[in-house]
């Protein structure tokens, strides 16, 4: 059995996908790594078939019909024989010397026998045009070197998530947890990250950084002007995020607190990126999307409507809606997610 599986999901990949797959490589035998062909029309599978013939115990090259990111990461799911199990993008790397202290962990934790459900490690924005790199760390919001569960949790600040970037599940956590991503749709990561948390009993932070984001290409669907043209995605996701766990159901506070802030901060995206958008239709639905959220969970629309974001996400007037704005533009110079 392998440590750990990788799945690259790839669309027309192959002017950049060479080095995601060289960066994972370093970890040798004990890695996995499942090249997830998403029906491109370019040279990807013939990419990733040149990989699997040269590495023939560490690459598996698969191709699917056109189903998206998310259903790219399902098949990926399904291949995996390793323990544990990581998604890179295509156009994102990992810095070697953090993989390799991650990977000696892992075993350690494994052959110590512990149970260890998710390792969240460290990750950089790789800004294009930008010398100076944002590195997104959790050294005040998660113990270091020790395996810790919700209870042991501090504070996490504004802007400080645990994403795809930053997580490796164990394998068969994610399996059972019923975990599906959506086919054809954008932004599942953070379906990917958010449904199996209750699921999480045992964690690791490891202070290394990691994983390397890849941000500035035009065609990015984190691209500013791609999030609007997709919004109706973002929504979509949003409120499956919603409904995937009934929050005051669950027992640790921490992790309930936690959750609660993910929700705060994918309605303000959803919210902010309507205002920008600002035609009669885009506010509509802005509106639609609270009243769905207060028709679904009365308890849950009371506690996220009075946070600052949602004050502020929900906002009709202008007044508010400026401000909406203004916060959104200094946060993205601080915190460089687009």
């Amino acid at each position: 059995m392998k440590l750990l599986s990788v799945t690259i999901p790839c669309f027309n990949s192959a002017a950049y996908m060479r080095r995601a797959i060289d960066s994972l490589l370093i970890g040798g035998a004990d890695v996995e790594i499942i090249i997830v062909d998403d029906g491109s029309t370019d040279e990807t599978f013939a990419i990733a078939k040149e990989y699997e013939e040269k590495h023939p115990t560490i690459v598996k090259a698969v191709h699917q019909q056109n189903g998206g990111h998310g259903e790219a990461v399902n098949t990926g799911l399904r291949e995996a024989s390793g323990i544990y199990f990581k998604v890179v993008d295509s156009d994102d790397w990992v810095q070697e010397k953090a993989y390799l202290e991650i990977l000696s962990k892992l075993t350690e934790i494994v052959k110590s026998g512990e149970s260890l459900d998710m390792l969240i490690s460290n990750y950089v924005y790789e800004k294009m045009n930008e010398k100076k790199k944002h590195v997104v760390s959790y050294r005040m919001a998660l113990p270091k070197n020790c395996i810790f569960t919700w209870d042991n949790v501090l504070h996490f600040r504004k802007g400080q998530y645990i994403l795809m970037h930053s997580v490796i599940y164990r394998t068969e956590l994610l399996k059972g947890c019923g975990l599906v991503l959506p086919k054809h749709t954008f932004y599942v990561d953070n379906l990917f990250v958010y449904q199996p948390l209750p699921f999480v009993k045992t964690m690791y932070y490891l202070d290394v950084n990691f994983y390397r984001y890849f941000i500035g290409r035009d065609d990015q669907s984190v691209n500013e002007a791609n999030m609007m043209k997709r919004i109706d995605q973002q929504i979509f996701v949003t409120k499956s995020m919603l409904e995937a766990h009934n929050l005051f159901q669950l027992k640790n506070r921490k992790l309930r607190t936690y959750m609660k802030k993910y929700l705060e901060i994918m309605l303000a995206i959803c919210s902010i990126y309507l205002i920008k958008i600002g035609d009669e239709e885009s506010l509509a639905k802005k509106q639609e999307l609270w009243d769905y959220l207060k028709a679904y969970d009365k308890r849950l629309y009371k506690k996220l409507s009075r946070t600052f974001l949602g004050v502020f996400s929900k906002a009709e007037n202008k007044v508010g809606q400026e401000t909406m704005k203004l916060g959104y533009e200094i946060a993205r110079k601080l915190f460089k997610f687009n």
